[in-house]
């Protein structure tokens, strides 16, 4: 059918051989279909509220908004692309950004906005003019520049907000981070931030009750002390309902708002709009991937694809969710099962709006302590910026030619240092922002003065190619785990798919 809505049934719908795979139009029975939807949820569940919990958004909205967003993907694409759009975090630091300059959700959410609307617009570019023309605006050398500032720019967020709320369980939830995404194979090294941040929980619970209340800081800088957990807003809150335009108190401290109104700022949509830079680089890895696994000519949905995202974003953060990004740990859920059926996709999708109409979920959500946070963004910060280092890795980005080397590395000293200029009193440009102009003018100015041998050379050393992960096999991450896995130097270990 011309939406992808039509699946046949394969083979008896119950049993599959050992070389058997579940076309995407395909399906099993429909028992089998919503167990494997229900493996999708779980995939996709922990970065898709840790990342609204850190930028200060609503949860529960964002995981009701992702299931909506995923149903509006798998219908503009054709059901040729199955995949789940869960909360992006490559906004994280302009959002943080934002709020460091006293912006609110609602400033915040108009620039996701808006930045999804020239993602979206990119996309049908795209589809449209093909993508030679994207990859000589952004070559590997600025895409991986540019996530690299996204990521480290994060690093005053960690020292300053969420570690010093409770250094002691950030610690350990650190290190219970680190050895559940090395130590184990499969599933669990999958889920290692959903199940540190369970670990978190319940090691403050148990840190209340034999050590008593702590001082220090919250999430706003004030010191006071109080208990690690609260459970008081969760009790108060019904099992079924929209998400409420005010509630609990998040882990900045401020009121967490749920349904709202986005508005517009020009300094918070500046800000915000390098993070579509980083998206198109993950949807094309992410695509790239599908195509691989399904052995499906997928470059005439790439566009498609991209401008998907972009409408999710749009859609989501027009009531005031969270952005949106195509989500590599389902991806790997179909590379472990063989089965890349959209029908398992769209319970998945059906399941989370589901939980987004639960409010007492939502306060569950946002009482995870601060300490908590501090010990997961320590680890997943990281990665993001590190993921830059993986796009020039992949594409052999040579950094002996000065034309790669000084223009980025201007601009990712301004992206992390928060370096600005100031314009007139209302108006500063500075951070990520500054950062990607610069890291892209600079780097386009450098290629135009240099002389024919130094350009062939850029040209020659991945010049050409954009990527997030979209080697045979490597299924690129929402939240840099599964970038990171890599065994040394024969590529990823597949077994943990």
């Amino acid at each position: 059918m011309a939406l992808g809505l039509g699946w046949k049934l394969h083979g008896d719908g119950k049993t599959m051989g050992p070389d058997d795979v579940v076309a995407p139009d395909e399906r099993l029975s429909w028992g089998k279909t919503v167990g494997l939807g229900a493996q999708h949820v779980v995939a996709m569940f922990g970065a898709t509220f840790v990342f609204p919990l850190i930028m200060g958004l609503n949860p529960q909205l964002a995981i009701m908004m992702s299931g909506i967003a995923t149903v509006c993907f798998l219908l503009i694409v054709n059901g040729k692309v199955p995949s789940y759009l869960g909360t992006s975090a490559a906004f994280v630091g302009a959002v943080a950004a934002i709020r460091a300059q006293g912006g609110t959700s609602q400033e915040v959410t108009g620039a996701i906005l808006v930045a999804g609307i020239v993602l979206a617009l990119v996309g049908v570019l795209i589809h449209f003019l093909g993508s030679s023309m994207l990859h000589k605006v952004l070559p590997p050398v600025v895409t991986g520049a540019v996530v690299m500032l996204i990521g480290f720019n994060l690093a005053p967020v960690v020292a300053t907000v969420y570690w010093p709320q409770d250094q002691w369980v950030a610690l350990l939830v650190m290190l219970f981070t680190i050895v559940c995404a090395v130590a184990f194979k499969g599933f669990i090294s999958r889920i290692a931030v959903f199940l540190a941040l369970v670990f978190g929980y319940v090691i403050s619970w148990l840190f209340d009750k034999i050590f008593g209340q702590i001082t220090a800081p919250d999430g706003a800088g004030k010191v006071s002390t109080h208990f690690r957990t609260n459970f008081d807003a969760i009790s108060g809150s019904s099992w079924f309902g929209l998400p409420p335009t005010t509630g609990t108190i998040g882990p900045d401290g401020k009121a967490m708002v749920g349904i709202h109104a986005p508005s517009f700022s020009v300094a918070a949509i500046l800000l915000v709009l390098p993070a579509v830079i980083a998206l198109i680089a993950e949807n094309t890895g992410h695509v790239k991937a599908v195509a691989e696994m399904t052995k499906a000519e997928l470059n005439p949905y790439m566009g498609r694809a991209i401008a998907a995202d972009g409408i999710g974003t749009v859609i989501a953060s027009s009531v005031g969710g969270s952005p949106t990004t195509t989500y590599a740990e389902n991806i790997g859920v179909m590379a472990a099962t063989r089965v890349y059926s959209t029908a398992a996709y769209y319970v998945a999708a059906l399941v989370a709006i589901v939980f987004g109409l639960s409010p007492k979920f939502g306060a569950l959500v946002a009482s995870v302590p601060g300490g908590v946070l501090g010990g997961i963004t320590v680890v997943l910060y990281g990665m993001i910026g590190l993921l830059g280092a993986k796009i020039w890795k992949e594409n052999g980005v040579d950094f002996g030619n000065p034309i790669n080397l000084v223009p980025v590395a201007a601009g990712i000293v301004i992206g992390i240092g928060g370096v600005s200029l100031k314009f007139s009193d209302n108006f500063t440009l500075g951070g990520i922002a500054l950062g990607t102009i610069i890291a892209i003018g600079a780097y386009h100015l450098a290629r135009n003065l240099a002389p024919a041998d130094l350009r062939a050379r850029a040209d020659a050393a991945g010049g050409t190619m954009i990527s997030l992960g979209e080697r045979e096999g490597d299924y690129g991450d929402a939240d840099g785990i599964d970038d990171l896995y890599q065994d040394a130097p024969g590529g990823p270990d597949l077994r943990r798919r």
